[in-house]
């Protein structure tokens, strides 16, 4: 006799669950071995210092020790760059998504999604050069591993010692002698906030170049860093009306 066909849809749905859980079981099992495969295969990040200390001596400039990125500063970078940046682990989930979706609408490899973290690691490791999916994971993967030794604080003044901030200038304490002519812990507002555009497009938005472009990637700065709580809309006003250099 044949089975009743309610029983053979529940029996098919029953086969069914089965076989996506054992799908969704070797996936996860797939991506650990290569999580685990990138984790030991990726350089270790103990060095992370010492790798920024020998990218600043090449270029004449002196490492950020901790305590000396200005409040201001680190704020605007993480404002600009990385609003996620003391709540997330090196990566932003949503931000890799987001960029992912980008880039399949747009058929390129246009879009990093890009943490500080991650900006550090293209920096030291990668010397901004590698786009590819497999580049990408690497990024993932050392940014991992570097905020498994390093605090936030730690991050931001390795990235803050390397960046390059145009004109020459690596790092915020020799951008700040070559644009102000004076020690990073002497700039005020307008000037941290200046030095936290320039990242995007430092050679584009170099104030010595293109005075106008920085004068409203400052303005930019100011703005986003009052919406975010760091500094009051009146303060962002006071700072916008300095002159650029």
């Amino acid at each position: 006799m044949d089975k009743p066909a309610h029983e053979g849809r529940v029996a098919g749905s029953a086969e069914s669950g089965t076989g996506l859980r054992w799908a969704a079981a070797l996936i996860t099992v797939v991506a650990t071995a290569i999580f685990a495969g990138t984790w030991i295969a990726t350089p270790s990040t103990l060095g992370v210092r010492r790798l920024v200390a020998t990218v600043d001596s090449a270029h004449g400039a002196v490492p950020l020790s901790q305590g000396q990125v200005p409040r201001y500063l680190a704020d605007a970078i993480v404002a600009m760059e990385d609003q996620s940046f003391y709540q997330d682990h090196g990566v932003n989930l949503q931000g890799l998504l987001r960029a992912a979706a980008f880039d399949v609408v747009h058929l390129c490899k246009c879009q990093g999604g890009s943490t500080i973290t991650e900006q550090l690691v293209e920096d030291i490791y990668m010397r901004g050069s590698d786009r590819s999916i497999w580049g990408r994971w690497w990024d993932i993967v050392l940014a991992l591993k570097i905020e498994d030794h390093l605090t936030k604080n730690q991050v931001l003044d390795a990235y803050l010692s390397q960046v390059y901030l145009g004109n020459g200038a690596v790092g915020a304490q020799q951008a700040s002698h070559i644009y102000f002519h004076q020690p990073l812990d002497g700039d005020s507002l307008a000037q941290l906030a200046l030095l936290a555009g320039l990242p995007q497009a430092p050679s584009l938005l170099d104030p010595l170049v293109n005075p106008e472009g920085a004068r409203e990637r400052r303005a930019a700065v100011l703005e986003q860093m009052a919406a975010d709580g760091y500094i009051t809309f009146a303060q962002a006003r006071v700072a916008d009306s300095q002159p650029l250099l």
